[in-house]
């Protein structure tokens, strides 16, 4: 065999390799446009079918709704936040109106009220009720200060009840006085601290009026006298009902509210009010004993302003306190309660129910009369 030039040789080789290149080279070039031209199609079908959802108004349908970070809908949160929102605010309404204390009871006939009255009844005992023989006459006690006294006619409101029942009706109210004492002990430099209810009640239930009677002295107004004599003359073997009805003069006078050590602690309010009918049943069981509140009224503050008692708190509470003492006490010893604070006078029709910043008119006798007779004699 021939022998061939060894440059002939490397030059095949050069030849033969720049061949294979150019070959996979153009394959490459070929497999490249192949995917190019996938990747084009697969796009312009995507895109054609976004471009078809958008003109026909469908959502993709990997659109999901806007979910919180725990995965419930945002709806959900929107309408929790507002039913919250509307709760919060029927209660600060319905708060605003408890504590406004005001009842719509211009022109209206006695028993429509626009508010809730608090009237709290209890029904005398059958066996209580057997402890006294009927004589066949209603005989109603009246103990309280200027609201029992302040009209001596048939516009004062034990007369106007009286003349609505056909009742016995017997008046022993005491002017300015109160249902506390003021001091610990009888000082007779305060006479009227013998006339306050947690007094009255021991002297009735003693049958010793000499202290009433040597305080009466020492004051001008003559009903201190004459009701005492009235008092002390009344047989308590008799009585039906013995009602309590003071005024706001506690509230007024500085009285304080309560002892919470001591719930017939007689210096507040609401421990003379209840060691004085304690008293009463403990004595007298056959009595049916009937707490009246007293009705609104005005007060001066420190600086001489007149200020409203549902507003003001001279340090013991606002008047709406002394009337809850009141209430709680009439419900544990289980007698009546009738409200005279809502739905009778308010601020707007303050002007025509009150006399001053306290005592009332005989329009306003005439409807706690009425009220006192539907609550506690609706049969008659």
């Amino acid at each position: 065999m021939a022998n061939i030039p060894n440059e002939n040789i490397e030059k095949n080789i050069e030849r033969n390799s720049e061949r294979e290149n150019n070959r996979d080279s153009a394959r490459n070039i070929e497999r490249n446009s192949a995917r190019t031209g996938n990747i084009d199609r697969n796009s312009t079908r995507s895109n054609s079918r976004t471009s078809n959802r958008d003109r026909s108004g469908e959502r993709p349908r990997n659109t999901r709704p806007a979910k919180s970070e725990s995965g419930v809908p945002v709806w959900v949160h929107a309408i929790i936040i507002s039913v919250i929102i509307g709760v919060v605010a029927f209660s600060i309404y319905r708060l605003w109106l408890w504590n406004k204390g005001t009842a719509e009871t211009e022109g209206v006939v006695e028993g429509d009220f626009s508010v809730e009255v608090m009237d709290q009844i209890f029904l005398m005992p059958e066996d209580k009720k057997a402890l006294q023989a009927d004589d066949g006459v209603e005989t109603i006690l009246f103990m309280g200060n200027d609201i029992l006294t302040y009209y001596a006619d048939e516009n004062g409101v034990v007369e106007k009840i009286g003349s609505k029942l056909g009742a016995n009706t017997i008046n022993v109210g005491f002017p300015q006085s109160t249902v506390a004492l003021k001091n610990a002990s009888y000082d007779s430099s305060y006479p009227l601290d013998a006339f306050s209810f947690y007094s009255v009640s021991k002297a009735i239930t003693t049958g010793d009026f000499s202290q009433m009677e040597s305080a009466a002295e020492n004051l001008e107004n003559g009903y201190y006298t004459l009701h005492t004599q009235a008092l002390s003359a009344v047989d308590m073997s008799k009585v039906d009902t013995l009602v309590v009805f003071y005024d706001a003069q506690d509230y007024i006078s500085l009285r304080i509210g309560m002892n919470p050590d001591n719930d017939s602690d007689p210096q507040t309010y609401s421990g003379a009010l209840n060691a004085g009918i304690k008293l009463i049943q403990e004595k007298f069981p056959h009595i049916r004993i009937v707490c009246m509140s007293f009705p609104m009224c005005y007060a001066y503050d420190n600086s001489g302003a007149l200020v409203s008692g549902d507003m003001y708190d001279f340090g013991n509470g606002r008047l709406t306190t002394y009337m809850q003492f009141m209430i709680d006490v009439s419900g544990a010893t289980g007698v009546s309660f009738v409200d005279n604070y809502y739905g009778t006078i308010h601020e707007d029709n303050s002007s025509e129910w009150l006399l001053d910043n306290i005592h009332v008119n005989a329009a306003c006798n005439e409807h706690m009369a009425q009220h006192f007779k539907d609550a506690i004699y609706p049969e008659n």
